[in-house]
């Protein structure tokens, strides 16, 4: 086979082997998420974690200059060398996309943590609704705690490195729990791309080259320490949205601090609130009177931002990040970060933990 043929065959081979390799989630439990990656992301982190801007941003933009400049340099001779070109262009996707699954992705495939944690996966109206319930009380406790006020806003105190810090916490206190999730060498960082990231609709996004946490900065800061969270899940190997802003969610509440609590007990209160809305009308319309204006005001907040934002430019990232999902096993697609509620319901309801 000529050498220009390689890596392109090797493209085929990959998209081949992954099928396969989805049958086995426990040996890719075993050998990759708890084996090659834990060395491999601990050792990025471990490295990069003390640079202070994101090394994956600038890598991201570097490669995006790149392929740019790659396609302007061929537009005129395209149509005479095809055949060249097309080999090339299948030669750097098939090297992407194996730097891809063996740095990260691979994680995709490992075992679901409805099976590790042995959590059913379905729930009733009326169980969505008493955890709904008990999850009021709660975020309402912590907003009247923080603001002495149950009309006041939640203003968060913390810088955004703060709180890149002050979120170890929470996962140190979570791993006393359950071991797999033990969180160690920071590597979180402000992303440089968080205006085009809020135009698309994103709120972070794990750079699976470089192992760093990319956090949208722009956001309102109540919601700043759940989303951190989110991605630092991301880091540790799970790689299901659903079951990152469940282990996000954990490790908010967990934590020592009533601000990083109360950003955990909103998020998923509005989650829960917006699926209750849509599957039990008159449910959503007893619960949410019971909702203390503060934290209204606080969910009016990522209201206004979002408006501020909003273009066709977002409706066509989420198609396209909805389809990437669904191709990487989770095939609810971008619905799949909702379903953290299952986990959750099912969590603190059907195992008696404490919410």
């Amino acid at each position: 086979m000529k050498q220009k043929f390689i890596l392109p065959f090797f493209l085929i081979i990959q998209i081949i082997l992954l099928q396969i390799i989805s049958f086995f989630p426990e040996s890719v439990e075993r050998y990759y998420s708890n084996g090659i990656y834990l060395t491999l992301s601990q050792f990025s982190r471990t490295v990069l974690g003390n640079v202070p801007f994101s090394l994956g941003d600038c890598l991201y933009f570097v490669l995006i200059f790149f392929v740019f400049k790659w396609f302007w340099d061929r537009r005129k001779s395209w149509k005479e060398n095809w055949k060249e070109n097309t080999l090339q262009l299948f030669s750097f996707i098939s090297v992407f996309y194996f730097m891809f699954h063996m740095l990260w992705a691979l994680n995709y495939y490992r075992k679901p943590l409805f099976e590790k944690m042995e959590i059913k996966r379905e729930y009733t109206n009326a169980d969505l609704a008493v955890f709904t319930k008990n999850l009021i009380a709660k975020t309402n406790e912590i907003q009247q705690q923080i603001t002495k006020s149950d009309s006041l806003k939640v203003v968060f105190p913390y810088s955004q490195e703060q709180t890149f810090t002050m979120n170890l916490n929470g996962y140190k206190n979570l791993s006393k729990q359950h071991q797999n999730f033990r969180f160690i060498n920071l590597s979180t960082k402000k992303s440089l791309f968080s205006v085009p990231l809020t135009y698309m609709g994103f709120s972070g996004y794990l750079n699976p080259f470089t192992n760093e946490a990319n956090v949208n900065y722009l956001g309102p800061m109540y919601s700043f320490p759940m989303t951190t969270n989110h991605e630092m899940a991301h880091q540790m190997g799970f790689a299901s949205e659903s079951e990152c802003n469940f282990i996000g969610f954990l490790a908010s509440v967990k934590n020592n601090d009533l601000y990083i609590q109360y950003s955990g007990y909103s998020y998923a209160l509005r989650y829960c609130l917006g699926i209750l809305e849509f599957s039990n009308k008159k449910s959503f319309d007893q619960l949410i009177t019971t909702v203390h204006p503060g934290i209204i005001k606080n969910y009016q907040e990522s209201v206004n931002f979002r408006k501020d934002y909003k273009t066709p430019i977002e409706t066509g990232f989420h198609l396209f990040y909805d389809q990437f999902l669904k191709l990487n096993q989770q095939k609810d697609g971008i619905e799949s970060y909702s379903k953290f509620v299952n986990l959750m319901v099912n969590y603190y309801g059907k195992q008696n933990n404490e919410l």
